[in-house]
C-alpha cells in the first residue's frame, strides 16, 4: 500500500492581492510572527491553455527554496489530497466566506496619516 504525501494550499495575501499555492511544507517559522513554506508544488499537467497568473507564480518563486510568509498575511491552509492550479485573486473576490485579520498598509512614516 503506497502512502500518499501530504499537500497543502496556502491562501494568503500579498500586495493587494490574494495568493493561492500549493507546498509540501509548512511549519513555524524561526521568524517570530512567520509561517514557512516549503517545496512549492506547481501544476505539472500538462495543457494547451496557460493560465497567466500560475506562470506569473512559477517566475516569482522561481529559485526559492522556503519562503516565510507574516502569520496576519495568512487567510486560510488546507491539508490537500490533490494539487490544482495556483492563482492570484482580486483581493475583494467575493467567493470566500472566510474573514480575516485587518492588514494596514504602511504609512509612509507619517504618524499623522
Amino acid at each position: 500500500m503506497t502512502e500518499k504525501s501530504t499537500q497543502y494550499l496556502i491562501k494568503f495575501h500579498n500586495q493587494g492581492k490574494v495568493y493561492e499555492i500549493y507546498a509540501k511544507q509548512i511549519v513555524q517559522s524561526e521568524l517570530f510572527g512567520f509561517i514557512q513554506i516549503e517545496d512549492i508544488i506547481f501544476d505539472s499537467k500538462s495543457s494547451l491553455v496557460v493560465d497567466p497568473s500560475e506562470e506569473h507564480l512559477k517566475s516569482e518563486f522561481d529559485g526559492v527554496k522556503r519562503t516565510h510568509i507574516p502569520m496576519q498575511a495568512i487567510i486560510r491552509i488546507d491539508e490537500v489530497e490533490e494539487t490544482g492550479q495556483s492563482k492570484i485573486l482580486a483581493a475583494d473576490d467575493k467567493t470566500t466566506n472566510v474573514t480575516n485579520f485587518p492588514i494596514f498598509p504602511p504609512n509612509n512614516g507619517n504618524p499623522n496619516k
